[in-house]
C-alpha cells in the first residue's frame, strides 16, 4: 500500500513500477549522496516545531533529523481551509524553483484518520526525486521557495491534495493531507 501511495501522491498521472523505483534510487544517491531517508523512531522527549489548530482537529510536527524519522501526530480528524506551509527547519542550499526537480525523504499522514499512508521514512526507504510540476499543488506548494536542506511541513486542503480522493491510499474525497518533507536536491 505505500508503494502505490506513494506513486498516487507523488505523481500526477500514473504509479510507477518497481523498475522505476530502483533507477530513482540509483539517481537519488548520485544527486543527494543520501542512500536512504532515516528511519529510527522520533525520540520521546522530542518537541514539535509546529502546532498547529485546524477548522477541527490539530496537529504537531517534529521534524526529521539525521538518524530519526519525523513524527506527525493528528487530532482526528484534522482538517484546514486553507493550504498551511510551515519551514520547520531551515536549510543553507539554493531555493527550490517551481518547476525543479527535486530528491526528498517525506511521511504523508491523513487528517482524517491520524494515520500514515505514504511515505519512504521507513527502514531501506529510498529518497524520491520527480519534478514539481508533476506533483499534487500542495506538495508543490510546500517545496518550491524553500532552501536545499530544510525540513517543511504542509497541512493542505483537499483542493490542493486530491479533492476527488485516492480510494487505493486511503484517501476519501474531502481529506486534509499533511506531510513533512525533507528537501535533500534541487536541480
Amino acid at each position: 500500500m505505500l508503494a502505490l501511495g506513494a506513486a498516487l501522491v507523488l505523481t500526477v498521472a500514473g504509479c510507477s513500477s518497481d523498475s522505476d523505483s530502483d533507477s530513482t534510487a540509483a539517481d537519488t544517491t548520485a544527486a543527494s549522496g543520501v542512500e536512504s531517508c532515516p528511519a529510527e523512531p522520533t525520540k520521546a522527549d522530542a518537541s514539535p516545531q509546529w502546532t498547529l489548530k485546524g477548522a477541527t482537529g490539530e496537529l504537531e510536527v517534529v521534524a526529521a533529523t539525521e538518524n530519526e524519522a519525523p513524527k506527525i501526530t493528528v487530532e482526528a480528524p484534522f482538517k484546514v481551509d486553507e493550504t498551511e506551509v510551515k519551514t520547520l527547519v531551515e536549510g543553507d542550499g539554493e531555493v527550490v524553483a517551481p518547476t525543479a526537480t527535486v530528491t526528498v525523504c517525506y511521511l504523508g499522514v491523513n487528517g482524517r484518520t491520524g494515520e500514515r499512508f505514504d511515505g519512504n521514512y521507513r527502514e531501506g526507504g529510498s529518497p524520491a526525486t520527480f519534478s514539481l510540476d508533476g506533483v499534487i499543488k500542495g506538495f508543490s506548494k510546500a517545496i518550491a521557495g524553500e532552501k536545499v536542506g530544510s525540513q517543511v511541513a504542509v497541512a493542505m486542503t483537499p483542493q490542493d491534495g486530491y479533492p476527488q480522493g485516492q480510494p487505493a491510499a486511503g484517501i476519501e474525497p474531502g481529506d486534509t493531507l499533511i506531510f513533512e518533507i525533507g528537501i535533500l536536491s534541487a536541480a
